[in-house]
Parts: C-alpha cells; sequence; structure tokens
C-alpha cells in the first residue's frame, strides 16, 4: 500500500508538471510539460555520451560513499572506544563538521582543477560526518552494565568491538550510511554541476548553457531516480542488516 501511494503521488506530480505548462501557468520554454521531458529521456537513452555520463556519476558517488563509510567507522569506533580521544577531538569535529562542503571547492579546484578527484574530496568529506556523527552515538550508546560484563570477563579489545561495540553501533552506523548515501549523490551532482568534472551535472551545465531546456530536465530526473533507489536500496540493506533489532521487527510486524 506504501509503495502504491508513493507512485500515486508521483504520478499526480507528474500530471500536474503536464498541464501546468499547457494552460499556461508556466512559460512551457523554461517548464516543459511531462510528456516532453520523458521523450527527451528516452532520447538521450539512446545515447552513448549520455551512459558515460550516467558511469561517470555513479562511479563518483559510490567510490566517495565507499570511502566515506570506510573512514566514517574506522575513525568513529576508535575514537569512540577511548573515552580520552573522543574528548579531544570534540571540539575539532564540531568545528569541522558544520563547514559546508561547497565552501571547499575553490581549494580543491586550485588543488586538482575540474577533475573527478577534486568532487570525489567533496563528496568524501561530506557523507563522512554523516558516518562519524552516528558511529559516535551508537559506540557512546553501549549499555554501562554489558561494558562492566566484558571487563570482567577480561574480553580483549577485538572481542569487545566484535561483540559489544558493533552490533550497539551497527542501527546508527546503518542510519549515517542512508544519509551519507544521499548527501554524497547531491554533492557528486553539486561537484560535476560547479567544477565541471565529468558526470551528469556537467551534462546539467552543458544543456543549460545551449537552451536545450528539455534535456536539462530529463537529466534531472535521471539524479531524481537515482535518490529514490538510493533510499530504496539502502532501505532494503537496513532491514536486512537490522532484521534482528526490535524496531525492525515492529516495522515489518505493522
Amino acid at each position: 500500500m506504501r509503495v502504491l501511494l508513493g507512485l500515486a503521488g508521483l504520478a499526480g506530480f507528474g500530471v500536474l508538471l503536464e498541464i501546468a505548462p499547457r494552460v499556461g501557468l508556466v512559460p512551457a520554454r523554461y517548464a516543459p510539460p511531462t510528456s516532453e521531458i520523458l521523450g527527451t529521456l528516452a532520447e538521450q537513452a539512446g545515447r552513448g555520451e549520455f551512459w558515460v555520463a550516467v558511469g561517470d556519476t555513479l562511479r563518483t558517488w559510490l567510490l566517495g560513499l565507499v570511502i566515506a563509510i570506510a573512514l566514517g567507522v574506522a575513525i568513529g569506533v576508535v575514537i569512540g572506544s577511548v573515552p580520552v580521544l573522543r574528548t579531544a577531538t570534540a571540539s575539532t569535529i564540531e568545528f569541522l563538521r558544520p563547514i559546508p562542503s561547497v565552501a571547499l571547492i575553490p581549494l580543491v579546484v586550485v588543488l586538482y582543477g575540474s577533475a573527478v578527484e577534486a568532487t570525489l574530496i567533496l563528496v568524501v568529506y561530506a557523507a563522512f560526518w554523516q558516518v562519524l556523527i552516528q558511529t559516535l552515538a551508537g559506540v557512546a550508546d553501549i549499555d554501562p552494565v554489558a561494558a562492566d560484563t566484558a571487563r570482567s570477563y577480561h574480553l580483549n579489545r577485538w572481542a569487545r568491538i566484535r561483540w559489544l561495540v558493533w552490533p550497539t553501533a551497527l542501527p546508527y552506523v546503518v542510519t549515517g550510511v542512508r544519509l551519507a548515501a544521499t548527501v554524497a549523490l547531491i554533492l557528486t551532482i553539486t561537484g560535476e554541476l560547479v567544477i565541471g568534472s565529468p558526470g551528469l551535472g556537467q551534462e546539467i551545465a552543458n544543456a543549460r548553457s545551449s537552451g536545450a531546456v528539455p534535456v536539462m530536465y530529463a537529466l534531472i530526473v535521471v539524479t531524481g531516480v537515482f535518490g529514490v533507489a538510493a533510499n530504496v536500496v539502502t532501505r532494503a540493506a537496513e532491514r536486512k542488516a537490522l532484521a534482528w533489532h526490535p524496531s525492525v521487527r515492529t516495522e515489518v510486524a505493522a
């Protein structure tokens, strides 16, 4: 039922966008109807350059996301497991975390120009904080009684991470990954748009500058599909990874 309602809402939005330019509510020159956008999208799907751009965007997005997850989880577990280290780094994290990734664009352009690496740095930086903060919160949520029990059984550090820290932090980590996936996609497209690195964002900028409005909207639709796909995949991965967790059991039962 939830999926059907979502599809119905999307269809209704498409109908609204179809009607608005045809009745003159918005100028068709700048807001073409849905049918024209979808037709243009079908044309783009027949171009090799389109699929090259899709591949470039997916590569940057997924590579940046994987790097951010690996760094966020590893650093989060290490910092969160050592109280002194967490206290020492708290102010630094709170200082760096609010800095918008787009503020780094001048720096990465100076370092890498319009190469993919410039956009990749933005993606990793933005997504990293989503995972790190959630991992730190998960490690901090360990039950004190369980921690005392682990110490009383003389579990070594790796055993505590495997049997105590990780199960507690995993729900938080999964949430961080879901948030990071969306943020990474946003920064991938933004980097390609502003910096000019290869991908759909660059194609959108080219379409805008050349006045190819339907092409621009068609490419924007593709990025929206990516966002929906990311949410669906991460939700499915969350349910699978946390099948044992009460929150997921309750959601499935409902």
